[in-house]
C-alpha cells in the first residue's frame, strides 16, 4: 500500500500534468515508479525524468550493460518495482534469463561474457562498499574510457535514488504485478545487518589498496 496518494491526470495541477504528458509521450510511455512521488514537486519531476531518460536511453553503453547495472542496483536495494521493470528490459536487451534469475536470487552469475562480468563486478563493488577496486575500474575504463566509466557510475547512483524512493514511499508495481524479490539482500534499518550483493573478485581493502 503506497504511503502517499497516487496522483492521476484528473487530480494533477497544470504543472504536474505537463510533466506527466512529457513522460508518457517519451520513450518510457507511462508514468510509473519514483516519478509518482517526484510529481508532488513538478520542477523536481521535470528534471528527474530528463536525467533518468538520458541515463537509461542516452549513454554510450550498450543497453544490455546499462540494464545489467540497473538490475544489480535494484537487487541490492531490494527494490521490487525497479527489478520488475528492468528484468523485462534486460532480457529484451540481450541479458539471458538465467543471468536475470541468478541475480534475482541474490547470487553472482557465472558470466561467459566478460563485458557483463566486469559491469556486474563494478556495480556490486560500488554498491557494497562505496568504492571500486583498481582492477575492476581498469577493466571498465580500458573498454569504455572515461565517458563510459562516468556514465556507468551515474547509472548506478541514479537507480539507487530510484530504489530508495520506491522503497521509502512503498510505491506500487505497475499493473498490480507481484514483487519478484523474496529475499532481502540489503537491509539498512537500524539494528539490522548490512549485506550487499556477492562482490567482484578484486575488492578494495578499507585503505583503497588491493587485496
Amino acid at each position: 500500500m503506497p504511503r502517499i496518494p497516487i496522483l492521476t491526470p484528473e487530480t494533477m495541477t497544470d504543472a504536474q500534468r505537463d510533466v506527466h504528458d512529457a513522460v508518457v509521450s517519451g520513450p518510457r510511455g507511462e508514468l510509473v515508479g519514483p516519478l509518482l512521488a517526484a510529481l508532488y514537486r513538478p520542477d523536481l519531476a521535470a528534471k528527474w525524468q530528463e536525467f533518468g531518460a538520458m541515463l537509461r536511453f542516452g549513454t554510450s553503453l550498450p543497453a544490455r550493460l546499462s540494464e545489467l547495472a540497473i538490475l544489480a542496483t535494484g537487487r541490492h536495494w531490494n527494490a521490487q518495482t525497479e527489478f520488475h521493470i528492468h528484468a523485462a528490459a534486460a532480457e529484451k536487451a540481450g541479458i539471458s534469463p538465467e543471468t536475470i534469475e541468478t541475480i534475482r536470487e541474490g547470487r553472482r552469475p557465472d558470466f561467459s561474457d566478460t563485458e557483463e562480468s566486469d559491469v556486474y563486478d563494478f556495480a556490486s563493488e560500488l554498491l557494497a562498499t562505496g568504492r571500486v577496486s583498481d582492477t575492476v575500474y581498469r577493466r571498465i575504463h580500458d573498454r569504455w574510457e572515461t565517458v563510459g566509466t562516468v556514465e556507468l557510475t551515474s547509472v548506478i547512483g541514479y537507480y539507487s535514488l530510484v530504489a530508495m524512493t520506491l522503497n521509502a514511499h512503498q510505491l506500487p508495481l505497475p499493473g498490480g504485478a507481484s514483487g519478484p524479490l523474496s529475499v532481502p539482500v540489503a537491509e539498512r534499518a537500524v539494528g539490522r545487518p548490512v549485506s550487499g550483493l556477492p562482490v567482484g573478485r578484486d575488492m578494495l581493502n578499507p585503505e583503497h589498496g588491493e587485496s
